[in-house]
């Protein structure tokens, strides 16, 4: 009778798995709170202290590291020693070993986890069957993760079995485990010092700082930045990113990178508020009473750009967003929902990507959503992901921001400016744009001097007949020279906010008082690059 093995920590889909491989004539070993379960399902089950004729001990520390175990997992099928010490010993051999390990990622992220809680969360006899069956992978099926349990059951009803090929795919993916829960013990137990047989949380000491994590690929996508690239989305073992695939043709590499830079601009808005995406910039951006006007207005700030744009939205779609979506060319749109109504709607445009991004912010931030990484000669570049924290709330705020100008924005002014601020840090730098107090209305982005910027954004505004007559201005740094203030001030914008911080900033102030342009300073520069 064939046997497997089954311990684990996910129970997902367990219970099915077993009830379908004792049908198929198997024997079910398992330990602890898994045999639990399956006897509680009615699964005929046989505990591992019955193979080994040992109890389990140690609080469960000590129940599979046992030659009966071991060597019925590691004997190899076609080897006459192996077989011969089987039967000289009394041991069956095991065919299929499911386990995942203890949650100690889990654990290891919760932010005030003792020390003594996360080291028995360190699983030792998991791992050891693991790397033995991995290893045996010629004769013993391995399977650490949950979704390969239907894969398993369709390769053991192939005729003449799973092919070496899939054995082999499912010990790399179990090597791939044991090694990223290895990594996730050393990263954690890093964080920890002792002092006088303490251990407590501490900075890691200079000279010793080590950033280490595991990337699974999600899927392969339709190319890289240009058709002959190859390109593929990865995420972090220990967390789920969130992306949720509705409808579409495949995503491409700069879909993906506009599809978050949208989500990114609309996620600094508690408002409804949308996002049309160009090459990384909003060709247009606002606000609404609800989230299809925002849309509108967003896609209408600039219409000849958004055709073939990329949407962000930070409500879910519902139908007359959907309307208003499926009325142009739109590559793709990002929401955090999808209404049920909704879907058929989107599904006029069969080829539209529609993306939903939802991750689980149910214990703040995922570690993946505050932190930035590229490639830089070959190496990895890490910051922190900028937010515009200092615009979360209603401006002014106290003596913030810091009134520089002889004369104070109005009310609708500051609505304008912190708007302006919001939008302007998600724009490639050297930026300046224009807008009122719930749209964008001109964007001059990525240029190399804010004189420039000034001028692509008056230039675009010129083109679409748009006034900036009044409007309030946003530049993501300070101007090094007046002439960028003079230049907004003279296309119609009668109030600005900037970081500060130039030696000139006397000269820019003076500029905003003659031409009686308010101006407001944030401290705080947003470039993005």
């Amino acid at each position: 009778m064939p046997r497997a093995l089954l311990s684990v920590s996910d129970k997902s889909g367990i219970v099915e798995f077993a009830r379908a491989l004792a049908a198929r004539g198997y024997e079910i070993v398992s330990t602890g709170g898994t045999a639990r379960a399956l006897a509680a399902a009615g699964v005929p089950v046989t505990s591992v202290s019955s193979v080994t004729n040992f109890p389990e001990m140690m609080d469960g520390r000590v129940k599979t590291l046992h030659p009966r175990i071991h060597a019925g997992i590691l004997a190899r099928r076609s080897h006459a020693d192996d077989r011969r010490a089987l039967a000289e010993h009394d041991i069956e051999p095991i065919d299929v070993v499911a386990v995942n390990l203890y949650p100690f990622e889990e654990t290891a992220r919760k932010p005030d986890v003792e020390f003594a809680e996360l080291v028995e969360q360190i699983d030792i006899g998991g791992p050891s069957m693991v790397r033995a069956a991995a290893k045996n992978f010629h004769d013993v099926l391995v399977v650490v993760d949950p979704k390969r349990y239907g894969d398993v059951l369709d390769e053991l009803a192939r005729p003449g079995g799973p092919t070496p090929a899939f054995r082999f795919e499912l010990a790399v993916d179990a090597f791939a485990h044991t090694s990223a829960y290895d990594a996730a013990i050393t990263g954690a137990l890093a964080a920890f010092t002792s002092a006088d047989g303490t251990f407590v949380r501490a900075a890691a000491p200079e000279g010793r700082e080590a950033y280490e994590f595991t990337i699974d690929k999600l899927r392969d996508l339709r190319y890289g930045e240009n058709p002959h690239q190859h390109a593929s989305l990865w995420q972090p073992r220990d967390s789920e990113i969130g992306l949720t695939f509705v409808q579409g043709k495949e995503l491409s590499y700069t879909n993906l990178l506009d599809l978050e830079a949208a989500s990114r601009i609309v996620a600094d808005f508690r408002e409804p508020a949308a996002a049309v995406i160009k090459h990384t910039n909003p060709c247009g951006a606002a606000t609404g009473e609800a989230i299809a006007d925002a849309y509108v207005r967003a896609r209408d700030a600039d219409a000849q750009s958004a055709f073939g744009g990329i949407v962000g939205l930070n409500r879910p779609i519902d139908v007359a967003a959907a309307e208003a979506i499926v009325s142009t060319f739109i590559e793709a749109v990002v929401a955090p929902g999808v209404a049920a109504e909704a879907r058929p709607v989107l599904a006029r445009k069969d080829k539209m990507r529609v993306v939903v991004f939802a991750p689980d912010r149910s214990h703040g931030d995922p570690s993946w959503w505050t932190r930035e990484m590229r490639s830089s000669f070959g190496g990895l570049l890490i910051q922190d992901r900028d937010r515009v924290d200092e615009a979360t709330d209603p401006w002014p705020s106290g003596d913030f921001p810091k009134v520089v100008s002889r004369r104070a924005p109005t009310a609708d002014e500051w609505v304008a400016l912190r708007f302006a601020w919001r939008i302007c840090a998600h724009v490639k730098s050297n930026a300046v744009i224009f807008t009122d107090s719930r749209r964008t209305l001109a964007v001059g982005a990525g240029q190399m001097s804010r004189v420039d910027a000034v001028s692509v954004a008056v230039t675009k505004a010129h083109a679409m007949n748009v006034p900036l007559q009044g409007s309030a201005a946003a530049s993501d740094a300070f101007f090094p020279f007046r002439d960028g203030v003079d230049a907004i001030a003279r296309a119609g914008a009668t109030a600005i906010v900037q970081p500060g911080g130039s030696v000139r900033d006397a000269d820019a102030i003076a500029a905003a008082d003659e031409h009686g342009v308010a101006m407001v300073l944030t401290g705080r520069r947003h470039f993005r690059h």
